[in-house]
């Protein structure tokens, strides 16, 4: 059993940056995706972003496109989130995620494995 530990969340201002880290208990090569969601307070959990094994394929939510990057260092077991030009909306908890169950990276049932998550709070 797998197990996925994110770090890097905390207070910024608007407009700030942030990186979250995801650390992978097991060699995340064997990950075929990871990626992150977030869940405001209230609202429905979010796809933020999803990367295959091989970075090949990236995705991104509509609301972060442009502005986040996700990135992954399988030699580390860890993946990345970098959030630049943050906005009050995306204050949230952050989880990452790994594991392919098949279906689309926007699916939060696509995914095996969730982190507990790193909160992110953003203020005017």
């Amino acid at each position: 059993q797998a197990e996925l530990v994110e770090s890097g969340g905390g207070s910024v201002q608007a407009g700030g940056s942030l990186r979250l880290s995801c650390a992978a208990s097991e060699g995340s090569f064997m990950f075929d995706l990871m990626g992150w969601f977030r869940q405001a307070p209230g609202k429905e959990r979010e796809f933020v972003a999803a990367m295959t094994e091989n970075g090949e394929g990236t995705y991104y939510g509509d609301t972060v496109t442009g502005r986040f990057t996700i990135s992954r260092d399988d030699a580390k077991n860890t993946a990345y989130l970098r959030m630049n030009s943050l906005k009050p909306e995306d204050t949230a908890v952050y989880h990452c995620v790994a594991g392919y169950l098949g279906g689309e990276p926007y699916n939060p049932r696509t995914y095996h494995y969730w982190g507990q998550g790193t909160q992110v709070t953003v203020s005017e």
